[in-house]
């Protein structure tokens, strides 16, 4: 079977996929960029079809969000300007699903496959982590059983292990990485 060459990198899309209000989400922009339209013009076919777009699929940043955004992700350098005149919307993976249906495309089709098959390696991605983080529970049980009580090394080591698995605190920066 011939294998074919994705329009968009499934790397630069998984760069572009954050996590804000616990939801990993594309930003208007890199959507629009993506689908080569305009980001005006991606929010008017969203507009137009409102309906399609519940909260759940699709919300605006609150000013709070955009300055952690810029601050994190977009800006670097201080003397570059964005240019956003309004705040941004963050489209869910069920909002960048029904994107396919809004803007039809050919580009907007092949990319949005691609956009689609980068959600789902993410979910397998976070997946595969819950079960490791359960090996490594299951071992740490087995070695504090087993080994000897007053050996701190190994206790601390298991502490340092526990403290890498623990869910991460809210004003941590906004993004998903996977390396």
């Amino acid at each position: 079977m011939k294998m074919k060459t994705s329009i968009v990198s499934i790397e630069l899309i998984e760069n572009r996929i954050y996590i804000i209000r616990g939801q990993r989400v594309m930003m208007d922009q890199d959507l629009a960029r993506l689908y080569g339209v305009e980001t005006r013009t991606l929010n008017q076919a969203v507009k137009r079809n409102n309906e399609r777009f519940p909260n759940d699929f699709m919300f605006q940043l609150s000013s709070e969000e955009l300055q952690n955004w810029i601050s994190q992700f977009v800006i670097s350098n201080s003397n570059i300007k964005m240019g956003l005149r309004n705040k941004p919307y963050a489209f869910t993976e069920q909002g960048v699903a029904m994107l396919s249906s809004v803007l039809r495309s050919p580009q907007a089709v092949k990319v949005n496959i691609e956009i689609m098959r980068a959600f789902v390696r993410i979910r397998h991605v976070l997946e595969s982590s819950k079960e490791l983080a359960k090996v490594v529970f299951e071992l740490r049980s087995f070695m504090l059983k087993n080994s000897n009580k007053t050996d701190q090394e190994i206790k601390r080591i298991w502490d340092a292990i526990e403290k890498l698995s623990e869910p991460p605190k809210e004003n941590r920066p906004i993004g998903f990485r996977l390396n």
